[in-house]
């Protein structure tokens, strides 16, 4: 979620009003609530939307609170989602996430803890002084959340059920195929060659989905880390899935939206695997982890421009388009340093457009 403010406001797009709100709001927190102001929020690349209410909390028109409204696409008949199921199980292991005050099921609304206007990403920006001690705090967060969800993992979260198998990720490689290389770039590949592309892609997803498995949160980056006075507060969960422990380590340090050097990077997953061997005497020849590593990465970053292609071309939402560009140079980094002369890197270099440094648009 992005909780940046839009200049539209008073409940436009929402399902709800100020008479609501304030019944809602004082059964939930069981106090008198006035003067209900209600603001659209950026939303992220889901088909949720988000608004900030402000409100008069109790009696003194000085006290004020506020909440965050989650509307989801539409209601749907259940007393639990995958969010509201993943966050109580994220709260059973006392790792920071919002409370929910309601969940008001047949309007599909839910109502959460407010952590704030700053994501690690603004803060960043804000202040880049402060850049090396937030990304220590983020990789220390994500250990704790791997160590404590994996081991608590159970079928009652929905994560317990999903996977990166082979055919997930190879899923997400024919998405940035079809949305990315074919419909925002305009190339169109033949069948043979898409069967080419994709039997030469095919080894690096058997290698990631015979990792061990381990609790990911699956968009572990600076816009779903809010900062909260002291603490990180984890956001955007309810895609939680277990695949390859790299893999949140790379949504974080090769992240489309904030860039960081080489050598802080190299710091942080060696903090990374420091944090780990503390935690749970966990032994790891660190070659090999940085080899699944980089090859997570390049699976990752090329799931990350399909869905960018598909926000632009599907949803006509151009705000994503400034981050193909440095998430294809994340790729080709990878190819060059770690693929050689191999025929992945043949291929993806032919194949995918932006990869040379070349324009990325429609041809």
């Amino acid at each position: 979620m992005r909780v940046s403010i839009t200049s539209e406001d008073n409940f436009l797009g929402a399902r709800f009003g100020p008479s609501y709100l304030s019944a809602t709001l004082e059964r939930a927190l069981c106090c008198p609530v006035g003067g209900v102001e209600c603001q659209a929020l950026q939303g992220d690349a889901s088909n949720r939307t988000y608004f900030r209410t402000t409100f008069q909390k109790g009696a003194k028109p000085e006290v004020r609170g506020s909440v965050i409204v989650m509307q989801l696409q539409e209601a749907v008949p259940d007393p639990e989602t995958d969010f509201t199921r993943i966050l109580k199980f994220l709260q059973g292991l006392d790792l920071p996430v919002p409370d929910l005050y309601h969940y008001d099921v047949e309007n599909g609304l839910l109502f959460l803890e407010d952590c704030g206007t700053h994501t690690l990403e603004d803060h960043l920006c804000e202040c880049p002084e402060e850049r090396t001690q937030l990304y220590r705090r983020a990789v220390e967060l994500l250990v704790q959340m791997q160590v404590r969800a994996t081991r608590a993992l159970s079928p009652e979260c929905p994560a317990y059920h999903l996977r990166f198998d082979v055919e997930k990720l190879m899923w997400e490689f024919d998405f940035m195929l079809e949305h990315y290389v074919e419909a925002l770039c305009g190339s169109p590949l033949e069948e043979s060659v898409r069967r080419e592309v994709r039997a030469a892609f095919l080894p690096l997803c058997e290698t990631l989905a015979a990792e061990d498995l381990c609790f990911t949160h699956r968009d572990y980056h600076s816009r779903n880390l809010m900062v909260d006075g002291g603490r990180l507060v984890l956001l955007d969960f309810q895609d939680a899935r277990q695949g390859p422990c790299q893999y949140d380590l790379v949504s974080l340090l090769k992240d489309s939206y904030i860039q960081i050097d080489d050598a802080l990077r190299d710091e942080l997953v060696d903090l990374y695997i420091c944090l780990r061997k503390k935690e749970e005497e966990w032994e790891t020849d660190r070659e090999e982890f940085y080899r699944i590593f980089d090859w997570m990465s390049l699976q990752r970053n090329l799931k990350a421009v399909g869905t960018f292609a598909y926000q632009s071309v599907k949803k006509s939402n151009e705000r994503y388009q400034g981050s193909i560009a440095p998430t294809l140079e994340y790729v080709r980094q990878t190819l060059d340093r770690r693929f050689g002369s191999s025929p992945l890197r043949e291929v993806l270099m032919r194949y995918v457009p932006g990869l040379d440094g070349g324009g990325i648009g429609r041809s």
